[in-house]
């Protein structure tokens, strides 16, 4: 994910595109080095441990009883760094 995020924003730069200025750029993970990019990366946090566990513990269920079951989405966060910008209405 580092190395395509800077890619895309030195492409972009080459170009005469600058984020957030011309593109917002949100990332997924909200990896360490996110904070860290010029600019901060925009970008949502999901705690995939609580996914991890919530997909394994319907798995033995379905092993157990058989049936399938709907997991719903669990919570995410956004965290707005420097990377977006608000539109103009």
């Amino acid at each position: 994910l580092v190395g395509e995020v800077l890619e895309v924003i030195r492409a972009l730069a080459e170009r005469g595109r600058w984020v957030p200025d011309d593109v917002s750029i949100v990332g997924f993970d909200d990896v360490s080095e996110a904070r860290l990019y010029s600019p901060p990366l925009t970008t949502v946090r999901q705690d995939f441990d609580r996914v991890g566990r919530v997909a394994v513990e319907a798995l033995i269920r379905q092993v157990e009883t058989g049936e399938s079951e709907q997991i719903l989405p669990l919570a995410s966060e956004l965290i707005v760094r420097r990377s977006t910008t608000t539109v103009a209405s």
